[in-house]
Protein backbone atom coordinates (compact mmCIF):
# COMPACT_ATOMS: atom_id res chain seq x y z
CA UNK A 1 0.00 0.00 0.00
CA UNK A 2 1.02 3.70 -0.20
CA UNK A 3 2.80 5.76 1.75
CA UNK A 4 -0.33 6.84 4.11
CA UNK A 5 1.93 10.23 5.07
CA UNK A 6 0.75 11.58 1.99
CA UNK A 7 -2.87 10.51 1.52
CA UNK A 8 -4.84 12.73 -0.32
CA UNK A 9 -7.26 12.16 2.48
CA UNK A 10 -4.71 14.93 4.13
CA UNK A 11 -6.70 17.41 1.44
CA UNK A 12 -3.52 18.88 -0.50
CA UNK A 13 -3.75 20.56 -3.46
CA UNK A 14 -4.82 18.94 -6.94
CA UNK A 15 -0.32 19.23 -8.18
CA UNK A 16 0.58 17.28 -4.79
CA UNK A 17 -2.16 15.18 -5.52
CA UNK A 18 -0.81 14.00 -8.59
CA UNK A 19 2.72 14.14 -7.87
CA UNK A 20 1.67 11.78 -4.84
CA UNK A 21 0.20 9.18 -7.09
CA UNK A 22 3.00 8.92 -9.40
CA UNK A 23 5.15 8.57 -6.16
CA UNK A 24 3.06 5.45 -5.74
CA UNK A 25 3.77 4.23 -8.90
CA UNK A 26 7.30 4.75 -9.04
CA UNK A 27 7.25 3.23 -5.53
CA UNK A 28 4.90 0.16 -7.05
CA UNK A 29 7.37 -0.13 -9.73
CA UNK A 30 10.76 -0.73 -7.90
CA UNK A 31 9.23 -2.77 -5.38
CA UNK A 32 7.76 -5.37 -8.19
CA UNK A 33 11.25 -5.22 -9.75
CA UNK A 34 13.05 -6.13 -6.66
CA UNK A 35 15.58 -8.75 -6.56
CA UNK A 36 13.61 -10.26 -3.12
CA UNK A 37 10.24 -9.31 -5.27
CA UNK A 38 11.13 -11.15 -8.58
CA UNK A 39 12.79 -14.07 -6.45
CA UNK A 40 8.89 -14.52 -4.76
CA UNK A 41 7.15 -14.82 -7.52
CA UNK A 42 9.68 -17.37 -8.94
CA UNK A 43 9.45 -19.57 -5.94
CA UNK A 44 5.61 -18.70 -6.19
CA UNK A 45 4.95 -20.10 -9.46
CA UNK A 46 7.13 -22.87 -9.36
CA UNK A 47 5.10 -24.54 -6.15
CA UNK A 48 1.49 -22.99 -7.19
CA UNK A 49 1.47 -23.32 -11.28
CA UNK A 50 -2.35 -22.47 -11.63
CA UNK A 51 -2.60 -19.23 -13.41
CA UNK A 52 -5.31 -17.41 -11.49
CA UNK A 53 -7.53 -14.45 -12.93
CA UNK A 54 -9.81 -12.24 -11.12
CA UNK A 55 -12.62 -10.28 -12.18
CA UNK A 56 -13.14 -6.99 -10.18
CA UNK A 57 -14.99 -3.87 -9.25
CA UNK A 58 -13.55 -0.42 -10.08
CA UNK A 59 -13.79 0.02 -6.24
CA UNK A 60 -9.67 0.13 -5.11
CA UNK A 61 -10.73 -1.09 -1.72
CA UNK A 62 -11.29 -4.55 -3.52
CA UNK A 63 -6.41 -5.58 -3.61
CA UNK A 64 -7.06 -9.12 -4.02
CA UNK A 65 -3.16 -9.91 -3.55
CA UNK A 66 -3.12 -7.67 -0.51
CA UNK A 67 -5.82 -9.37 0.78
CA UNK A 68 -4.56 -12.70 0.08
CA UNK A 69 -0.58 -12.15 0.75
CA UNK A 70 -0.19 -13.17 -2.97
CA UNK A 71 3.35 -11.53 -4.80
CA UNK A 72 3.08 -8.91 -6.76
CA UNK A 73 2.28 -10.07 -10.59
CA UNK A 74 0.73 -13.62 -9.90
CA UNK A 75 -3.15 -12.67 -10.06
CA UNK A 76 -3.96 -11.41 -13.58
CA UNK A 77 -6.62 -8.59 -12.77
CA UNK A 78 -9.63 -7.38 -14.70
CA UNK A 79 -11.81 -4.14 -13.48
CA UNK A 80 -14.97 -2.63 -14.19
CA UNK A 81 -17.71 -0.82 -13.11
CA UNK A 82 -19.17 -3.10 -10.47
CA UNK A 83 -17.56 -6.13 -11.74
CA UNK A 84 -19.98 -5.66 -14.74
CA UNK A 85 -18.87 -8.25 -17.31
CA UNK A 86 -20.02 -10.41 -20.32
CA UNK A 87 -18.11 -12.93 -22.46
CA UNK A 88 -19.94 -11.53 -25.33
CA UNK A 89 -17.79 -8.33 -25.22
CA UNK A 90 -15.19 -8.41 -28.07
CA UNK A 91 -12.24 -7.16 -26.28
CA UNK A 92 -13.13 -8.91 -22.66
CA UNK A 93 -13.85 -12.39 -24.73
CA UNK A 94 -9.98 -11.54 -26.61
CA UNK A 95 -8.42 -10.77 -23.47
CA UNK A 96 -9.81 -13.75 -21.13
CA UNK A 97 -9.17 -16.40 -24.11
CA UNK A 98 -5.67 -14.99 -25.24
CA UNK A 99 -4.58 -15.26 -21.22
CA UNK A 100 -5.95 -18.79 -21.18
CA UNK A 101 -4.74 -20.20 -24.02
CA UNK A 102 -1.29 -18.57 -23.24
CA UNK A 103 -1.77 -20.44 -19.87
CA UNK A 104 -2.49 -24.13 -21.46
CA UNK A 105 0.26 -23.75 -23.65
CA UNK A 106 2.50 -23.25 -21.06
CA UNK A 107 0.91 -26.66 -19.07
CA UNK A 108 -0.82 -24.68 -16.56
CA UNK A 109 -4.85 -24.91 -15.24
CA UNK A 110 -6.59 -21.55 -14.90
CA UNK A 111 -8.86 -20.30 -11.69
CA UNK A 112 -11.32 -18.22 -12.80
CA UNK A 113 -12.19 -15.82 -9.55
CA UNK A 114 -15.47 -13.55 -10.20
CA UNK A 115 -16.46 -11.46 -7.50
CA UNK A 116 -19.12 -8.96 -6.07
CA UNK A 117 -18.34 -6.90 -3.49
CA UNK A 118 -20.04 -5.51 -0.17
CA UNK A 119 -19.74 -3.94 3.49
CA UNK A 120 -21.31 -5.86 6.53
CA UNK A 121 -21.42 -2.89 8.55
CA UNK A 122 -23.20 -0.28 6.15
CA UNK A 123 -25.24 -1.43 3.07
CA UNK A 124 -24.45 2.06 1.58
CA UNK A 125 -20.41 1.21 1.90
CA UNK A 126 -21.13 -1.61 -0.54
CA UNK A 127 -20.98 -1.22 -4.81
CA UNK A 128 -22.59 1.24 -6.00
CA UNK A 129 -22.58 0.39 -8.80
CA UNK A 130 -25.06 -2.43 -8.20
CA UNK A 131 -27.44 0.48 -6.22
CA UNK A 132 -25.83 -1.21 -2.99
CA UNK A 133 -27.83 -4.55 -3.38
CA UNK A 134 -25.89 -7.43 -3.00
CA UNK A 135 -27.94 -9.76 -4.13
CA UNK A 136 -28.51 -8.60 -7.45
CA UNK A 137 -24.55 -8.34 -7.69
CA UNK A 138 -24.77 -12.40 -6.88
CA UNK A 139 -26.93 -13.08 -9.58
CA UNK A 140 -24.85 -11.52 -12.19
CA UNK A 141 -21.23 -12.32 -10.86
CA UNK A 142 -23.21 -16.24 -11.43
CA UNK A 143 -24.58 -15.15 -14.75
CA UNK A 144 -21.05 -14.85 -15.58
CA UNK A 145 -19.25 -17.63 -13.65
CA UNK A 146 -21.99 -19.95 -16.42
CA UNK A 147 -20.71 -18.00 -19.39
CA UNK A 148 -17.31 -18.78 -18.30
CA UNK A 149 -18.35 -22.61 -18.28
CA UNK A 150 -20.00 -22.15 -21.94
CA UNK A 151 -16.45 -20.59 -23.22
CA UNK A 152 -14.24 -23.50 -21.76
CA UNK A 153 -16.33 -26.14 -20.85
CA UNK A 154 -18.94 -27.25 -17.99
CA UNK A 155 -16.52 -29.85 -16.81
CA UNK A 156 -13.98 -27.12 -15.60
CA UNK A 157 -11.25 -29.78 -15.47
CA UNK A 158 -8.95 -27.41 -17.21
CA UNK A 159 -10.30 -23.07 -16.87
CA UNK A 160 -12.61 -23.78 -13.12
CA UNK A 161 -14.56 -20.24 -12.93
CA UNK A 162 -15.84 -19.93 -9.26
CA UNK A 163 -17.48 -16.80 -7.44
CA UNK A 164 -15.98 -15.05 -4.54
CA UNK A 165 -18.12 -12.04 -2.53
CA UNK A 166 -15.26 -9.47 -0.98
CA UNK A 167 -16.00 -8.05 2.67
CA UNK A 168 -14.44 -4.57 2.05
CA UNK A 169 -14.58 -3.69 5.79
CA UNK A 170 -12.30 -6.60 6.66
CA UNK A 171 -11.19 -7.55 3.25
CA UNK A 172 -12.99 -11.48 4.06
CA UNK A 173 -13.33 -13.27 1.13
CA UNK A 174 -16.80 -15.55 0.97
CA UNK A 175 -16.14 -18.45 -1.55
CA UNK A 176 -19.06 -19.59 -3.17
CA UNK A 177 -19.17 -23.18 -4.30
CA UNK A 178 -20.36 -24.67 -7.68
CA UNK A 179 -24.78 -24.50 -7.01
CA UNK A 180 -25.98 -22.14 -9.37
CA UNK A 181 -27.76 -19.09 -8.23
CA UNK A 182 -25.67 -18.46 -4.99
CA UNK A 183 -28.09 -21.29 -4.06
CA UNK A 184 -25.09 -23.67 -3.12
CA UNK A 185 -23.12 -23.82 0.05
CA UNK A 186 -20.57 -20.50 0.75
CA UNK A 187 -17.83 -20.58 3.54
CA UNK A 188 -17.12 -17.43 4.97
CA UNK A 189 -13.10 -16.62 5.80
CA UNK A 190 -14.33 -14.00 8.41
CA UNK A 191 -15.65 -16.71 10.19
CA UNK A 192 -13.05 -19.41 9.53
CA UNK A 193 -10.49 -16.50 11.27
CA UNK A 194 -12.47 -17.17 14.26
CA UNK A 195 -12.59 -20.96 14.46
CA UNK A 196 -8.96 -20.78 13.89
CA UNK A 197 -8.44 -21.19 17.82
CA UNK A 198 -5.24 -18.68 19.50
CA UNK A 199 -3.31 -18.32 16.59
CA UNK A 200 -5.10 -17.19 13.30
CA UNK A 201 -1.82 -15.74 11.92
CA UNK A 202 -0.77 -19.73 11.74
CA UNK A 203 -3.87 -21.38 10.27
CA UNK A 204 -4.30 -25.05 10.06
CA UNK A 205 -3.94 -25.73 6.41
CA UNK A 206 -4.57 -29.56 6.64
CA UNK A 207 -7.76 -28.83 7.32
CA UNK A 208 -8.58 -25.84 5.19
CA UNK A 209 -8.09 -28.07 2.57
CA UNK A 210 -10.65 -30.52 4.06
CA UNK A 211 -12.79 -27.82 4.11
CA UNK A 212 -11.53 -26.78 0.11
CA UNK A 213 -12.51 -30.17 -0.75
CA UNK A 214 -15.72 -29.99 0.92
CA UNK A 215 -17.16 -26.87 -0.89
CA UNK A 216 -15.19 -27.72 -4.22
CA UNK A 217 -15.72 -31.73 -4.49
CA UNK A 218 -14.83 -31.62 -8.41
CA UNK A 219 -11.96 -28.82 -8.71
CA UNK A 220 -8.86 -30.33 -9.86
CA UNK A 221 -6.27 -31.24 -7.15
CA UNK A 222 -3.49 -28.87 -8.69
CA UNK A 223 -5.70 -25.86 -8.50
CA UNK A 224 -7.12 -26.74 -5.01
CA UNK A 225 -4.02 -26.95 -3.75
CA UNK A 226 -2.90 -23.59 -5.12
CA UNK A 227 -6.65 -22.27 -4.03
CA UNK A 228 -5.11 -22.96 -0.51
CA UNK A 229 -2.31 -20.20 -0.07
CA UNK A 230 -5.10 -17.63 -0.86
CA UNK A 231 -7.49 -19.04 1.29
CA UNK A 232 -4.30 -19.09 4.28
CA UNK A 233 -3.29 -15.66 3.47
CA UNK A 234 -6.71 -13.97 3.94
CA UNK A 235 -7.40 -15.89 6.78
CA UNK A 236 -3.95 -14.30 8.37
CA UNK A 237 -4.97 -11.33 7.03
CA UNK A 238 -8.05 -10.57 8.26
CA UNK A 239 -6.44 -11.58 11.52
CA UNK A 240 -3.95 -8.25 11.18
CA UNK A 241 -7.08 -5.89 10.00
CA UNK A 242 -8.86 -6.73 13.67
CA UNK A 243 -5.61 -6.22 15.42
CA UNK A 244 -4.96 -2.95 13.72
CA UNK A 245 -8.26 -1.49 14.50
CA UNK A 246 -7.94 -0.05 10.71
CA UNK A 247 -10.25 2.85 10.46
CA UNK A 248 -13.22 1.81 7.72
CA UNK A 249 -13.20 4.16 4.72
CA UNK A 250 -16.67 5.60 5.03
CA UNK A 251 -17.25 8.17 2.73
CA UNK A 252 -16.33 8.43 -1.14
CA UNK A 253 -13.13 10.75 -1.57
CA UNK A 254 -12.15 9.62 -4.91
CA UNK A 255 -10.57 12.43 -6.82
CA UNK A 256 -9.08 10.26 -9.79
CA UNK A 257 -10.20 8.50 -13.03
CA UNK A 258 -8.61 5.53 -14.36
CA UNK A 259 -9.23 4.06 -17.64
CA UNK A 260 -7.78 1.19 -19.29
CA UNK A 261 -5.68 -0.95 -17.38
CA UNK A 262 -2.43 -1.30 -15.67
CA UNK A 263 -3.51 0.29 -12.43
CA UNK A 264 -2.33 -1.90 -10.11
CA UNK A 265 -0.76 0.56 -7.73
CA UNK A 266 -3.69 2.49 -7.07
CA UNK A 267 -5.44 0.74 -3.67
CA UNK A 268 -5.41 3.21 -1.45
CA UNK A 269 -9.47 3.21 -0.47
CA UNK A 270 -11.89 5.76 -2.12
CA UNK A 271 -9.05 6.94 -4.02
CA UNK A 272 -9.37 6.20 -7.66
CA UNK A 273 -12.57 4.83 -10.08
CA UNK A 274 -11.24 1.96 -12.55
CA UNK A 275 -12.56 1.40 -15.32
CA UNK A 276 -11.76 -1.22 -17.81
CA UNK A 277 -11.64 -0.70 -21.34
CA UNK A 278 -13.55 -4.26 -21.97
CA UNK A 279 -17.48 -3.13 -22.33
CA UNK A 280 -18.59 -1.95 -26.15
CA UNK A 281 -20.11 1.33 -24.49
CA UNK A 282 -17.65 2.54 -22.03
CA UNK A 283 -19.31 6.03 -22.17
CA UNK A 284 -21.81 4.97 -19.55
CA UNK A 285 -19.27 4.34 -16.51
CA UNK A 286 -17.34 6.92 -17.62
CA UNK A 287 -20.14 9.77 -17.07
CA UNK A 288 -21.06 7.49 -13.39
CA UNK A 289 -17.23 7.79 -12.43
CA UNK A 290 -17.53 11.59 -12.87
CA UNK A 291 -20.57 12.06 -11.25
CA UNK A 292 -19.11 10.62 -7.93
CA UNK A 293 -16.55 12.97 -8.65
CA UNK A 294 -18.59 15.97 -8.68
CA UNK A 295 -20.46 14.63 -6.05
CA UNK A 296 -17.34 14.39 -4.13
CA UNK A 297 -16.47 18.22 -4.63
CA UNK A 298 -20.20 19.41 -4.18
CA UNK A 299 -20.11 17.64 -0.68
CA UNK A 300 -16.13 18.68 0.79
CA UNK A 301 -14.87 15.40 0.57
CA UNK A 302 -12.11 16.76 -2.05
CA UNK A 303 -10.94 20.22 -3.10
CA UNK A 304 -12.59 21.13 -6.17
CA UNK A 305 -9.83 22.78 -7.30
CA UNK A 306 -9.00 19.42 -10.05
CA UNK A 307 -9.23 15.99 -10.58
CA UNK A 308 -7.14 13.99 -12.67
CA UNK A 309 -7.90 11.36 -15.66
CA UNK A 310 -5.48 8.73 -16.37
CA UNK A 311 -5.33 6.68 -19.45
CA UNK A 312 -3.09 3.90 -19.73
CA UNK A 313 -2.73 0.29 -21.55
CA UNK A 314 0.02 -1.91 -20.94
CA UNK A 315 2.66 -3.34 -23.38
CA UNK A 316 4.46 -6.43 -23.32
CA UNK A 317 7.29 -5.59 -25.92
CA UNK A 318 9.28 -2.43 -27.07
CA UNK A 319 8.18 -1.79 -31.18
CA UNK A 320 5.00 -2.32 -32.10
CA UNK A 321 3.21 -3.35 -29.08
CA UNK A 322 4.14 -0.47 -27.35
CA UNK A 323 2.90 1.83 -30.34
CA UNK A 324 -0.07 0.39 -30.13
CA UNK A 325 -0.30 0.94 -26.67
CA UNK A 326 -0.17 4.14 -26.83
CA UNK A 327 -2.84 4.92 -29.76
CA UNK A 328 -4.81 2.51 -27.14
CA UNK A 329 -4.33 5.07 -24.30
CA UNK A 330 -4.44 7.92 -26.46
CA UNK A 331 -7.86 7.08 -27.95
CA UNK A 332 -9.22 5.87 -24.35
CA UNK A 333 -8.11 9.39 -22.88
CA UNK A 334 -9.69 11.50 -26.00
CA UNK A 335 -12.80 9.30 -25.90
CA UNK A 336 -12.98 10.22 -22.07
CA UNK A 337 -12.12 13.39 -22.44
CA UNK A 338 -15.15 13.76 -25.18
CA UNK A 339 -17.95 12.32 -22.20
CA UNK A 340 -16.97 14.28 -19.81
CA UNK A 341 -17.28 17.45 -21.94
CA UNK A 342 -20.88 16.31 -22.92
CA UNK A 343 -22.13 15.09 -20.00
CA UNK A 344 -20.51 17.15 -16.80
CA UNK A 345 -19.80 20.45 -18.91
CA UNK A 346 -19.45 22.08 -15.10
CA UNK A 347 -16.81 19.66 -14.66
CA UNK A 348 -14.53 19.26 -17.35
CA UNK A 349 -13.09 22.40 -17.26
CA UNK A 350 -11.36 21.30 -13.59
CA UNK A 351 -10.43 17.81 -15.40
CA UNK A 352 -6.51 17.36 -15.53
CA UNK A 353 -5.49 14.85 -18.28
CA UNK A 354 -2.48 12.23 -18.57
CA UNK A 355 -1.55 9.68 -21.34
CA UNK A 356 0.17 6.65 -19.96
CA UNK A 357 1.69 3.27 -20.93
CA UNK A 358 2.60 0.03 -18.58
CA UNK A 359 5.31 -1.70 -19.77
CA UNK A 360 3.76 -5.06 -18.09
CA UNK A 361 7.59 -6.64 -17.65
CA UNK A 362 8.41 -3.61 -14.65
CA UNK A 363 5.39 -2.41 -13.77
CA UNK A 364 6.52 1.37 -14.63
CA UNK A 365 4.19 3.90 -15.37
CA UNK A 366 5.27 6.39 -18.81
CA UNK A 367 4.10 9.14 -20.00
CA UNK A 368 2.98 8.77 -24.35
CA UNK A 369 6.26 10.68 -25.82
CA UNK A 370 8.32 10.49 -22.47
CA UNK A 371 8.36 9.85 -19.00
CA UNK A 372 6.31 11.09 -16.97
CA UNK A 373 3.49 13.41 -17.69
CA UNK A 374 3.04 16.84 -16.47
CA UNK A 375 -0.91 16.48 -16.41
CA UNK A 376 -2.71 18.70 -18.88
CA UNK A 377 -5.39 21.44 -17.75
CA UNK A 378 -8.64 21.22 -19.69
CA UNK A 379 -10.10 25.02 -20.75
Amino acid sequence: MGDRSIHPSRQPGIEERIEWLWQLGRKHSEDFCGPDATLARKRYLAEHPTHIMVLKCMDGRIHIPYATKTPLGIIEPLRNLGGMFNMGWPYLGEVVAASVNDAVERGQRVLIVITYHFSKGDRHRGCAGFDFDTQASIRYVQDIKRQMEHTFGASRQTVYPVVFGFETDEDALILHGPGQNGTGASWNLAEAEASQGADPTNPDEDALLRQLRALYPDMPGRILTDLLPLVAGNIRHIAEIRASGREIAVEHREWVICIGRGFDFLHEPNMALIIGPFSPDLSGPIAKAAGIIRSNMQHGRIPDDGFLLLASAPYREAGMDRARAELKSRFLSQFADEVIRREWPDLHHKMRVETAVLDWNTRRLTGVGGGEPAATARS
